[in-house]
C-alpha cells in the first residue's frame, strides 16, 4: 500500500471511487498543479484541489488581501486584510491539509517570468481577472505545451473551459485571438460580481484539473461552458481549434511572449505616470464644483449601481453605457470635467464626445477614488 494511514483516512471516498481507488490517490499525489491568481477563482480552486491531495501547489499572485476582496475569495480571513495574498492562501492551504507542498510565486506574471514559472508544473490554471495575463498564461502554456484549465467571471456569468492544442484542442487565442482595445471590457470592480459565482466556477476548474491528473472522464476540451447564474442556465458552445490561430496554427505569427499591460488595461503604476493632455488633477474638479460660476459642469459616467454607493455632491450622473442616447443633453459648446471610478472610463468617454464634436471636455485622473483619498474620505472606497 503506497499511502500511510492517515492517508488512507483522510482519502477514503476517493479511494472508494473505482475511477480513483489507491493507483488514483497516488497520481493525485504526485501530480503539481499551477494557480495563477489567489482571487475568486483561486480561492476555491486551491482549497478543494488540497483537499483532495495535489502533491505541489504553486501559487502566483503579487497583491494584497482588500476587504473588497473577502466577498468572494474565501481562502482569505478578515484578519489577512493588508498581507499578500499568497502568504494568506499558503496559510490556508496547510491549515487545511499540511502534506501538500506549496509553492508561493509573489510576483505578477509577465513575459520575462512566465516560462521559468510554468515549467515545473503538470497542469496550469488560469484564476486571473484580467486580459494581459489570461493572454500571456495561453501563449506560455501552448509553447510549454501544458494544459490550461480556464475561468473567468463577470457579474452573473461565468466560463470554464480547458485549452491544450498538444491535446488536440484549441487554445484560448483560438477563441478569443487578439486582447480588447483599451479600456472597452470593464472588470469586475466596475461591474461587480455575484460572491458565489468564482466558487461555482472554480470549483468546475478543480473538477477538471482532477480527472487530467487522473485520465478519467470527458474533459471540457473543445468545448466552452458558459453558466448564467442568475437564471441558473448551463449552455455549451463547440470551440474548435482555429488552424490560423496566432498562437497555435499552422503558421503562428506570434513567436514570442508578450506584455499586453499597454494595450488593454491601464498600468498598475498610472497614478504615477505623467498626466494625459485630456486629464485634469481631482483638485480641479473640487475647485470647479466649489465655483459654480466656472461654466464647467462635472459628469459622472459610472453606473447608477456604483452612484448609489459613492457620489460626490453638484455631479450629474450620465452613466458611459447611455451616454450615446443621451448625447442630446449636452451641449456641444459647453465646458465639462468627467469622472468615474479611477480614470479609464471617464477618458473613454472623453475620447467618444470629441469623436462628435465637443471641444471643451476633460476626464478627472483617479476618478471618485483619487476624490476619497485626496479631498473627502467620507465618500466610500468601493
Amino acid at each position: 500500500m503506497s499511502l500511510s494511514q492517515e492517508e488512507i483516512g483522510r482519502y477514503a471516498r476517493h479511494l472508494m471511487l473505482p475511477e480513483v481507488g489507491v493507483a488514483g490517490q497516488d497520481k493525485i499525489r504526485a501530480a503539481s498543479v499551477l494557480c495563477i491568481g489567489a482571487g475568486g477563482l483561486g480561492a476555491p480552486l486551491c482549497l478543494y484541489l488540497a483537499a483532495a491531495g495535489i502533491g505541489r501547489l504553486g501559487i502566483v499572485d503579487f497583491d494584497r488581501v482588500d476587504l473588497s476582496n473577502l466577498q468572494r475569495q474565501v481562502i482569505h480571513r478578515t484578519q489577512d486584510i493588508g498581507r499578500a495574498k499568497t502568504e494568506s492562501a499558503q496559510e490556508a492551504i496547510l491549515a487545511l491539509n499540511p502534506g501538500v507542498e506549496v509553492v508561493v510565486h509573489a510576483t505578477r506574471i509577465a513575459s520575462a517570468n512566465a516560462l521559468d514559472i510554468l515549467r515545473p508544473y503538470d497542469v496550469v490554471v488560469d484564476c486571473t481577472d484580467n486580459f494581459p495575463a489570461r493572454f500571456l498564461t495561453n501563449d506560455a502554456c501552448v509553447w510549454l505545451r501544458k494544459p490550461n484549465v480556464y475561468g473567468s467571471i463577470f457579474r452573473f456569468e461565468g466560463q470554464a473551459s480547458v485549452f491544450a492544442p498538444h491535446l488536440g484542442g484549441p487554445c484560448y487565442r483560438c477563441l478569443y485571438p487578439e486582447p480588447p482595445p483599451p479600456g472597452l471590457a470593464p472588470s469586475c470592480a466596475e461591474a461587480g460580481v455575484l460572491g458565489v459565482l468564482p466558487g461555482l466556477i472554480g470549483t468546475i476548474q478543480a473538477t477538471e484539473v482532477l480527472k487530467l491528473i487522473l485520465g478519467r472522464g470527458t474533459s471540457l476540451l473543445g468545448r466552452l461552458l458558459v453558466i448564467n447564474a442568475l437564471e441558473m442556465k448551463f449552455k455549451e458552445l463547440k470551440v474548435q481549434r482555429d488552424p490560423d490561430c496566432p498562437v497555435c496554427g499552422h503558421h503562428p505569427t506570434i513567436t514570442r511572449l508578450t506584455d499586453h499591460s499597454t494595450t488593454c488595461s491601464l498600468p498598475p503604476n498610472f497614478m504615477n505616470t505623467p498626466m494625459h493632455p485630456d486629464e485634469v488633477a481631482v483638485q480641479e474638479m473640487k475647485r470647479v464644483l466649489d465655483n459654480p460660476a466656472s461654466g464647467i459642469q462635472v459628469l459622472d459616467v459610472r453606473e447608477p449601481e456604483e452612484y448609489e454607493v459613492a457620489r460626490v455632491a453638484g455631479t450629474k450622473l450620465i452613466p458611459l453605457s447611455q451616454l450615446a442616447q443621451r448625447i442630446t443633453e449636452l451641449d456641444i459648446q459647453g465646458n465639462y470635467y468627467l469622472h468615474c471610478k479611477g480614470g479609464v472610463r471617464s477618458l473613454k468617454a472623453v475620447e467618444f464626445l470629441k469623436q462628435k464634436g465637443f471641444q471643451q471636455v476633460k476626464s478627472v485622473r483617479g476618478g471618485i477614488l483619487a476624490w476619497s483619498a485626496e479631498i473627502d474620505s467620507s465618500v466610500p472606497r468601493y
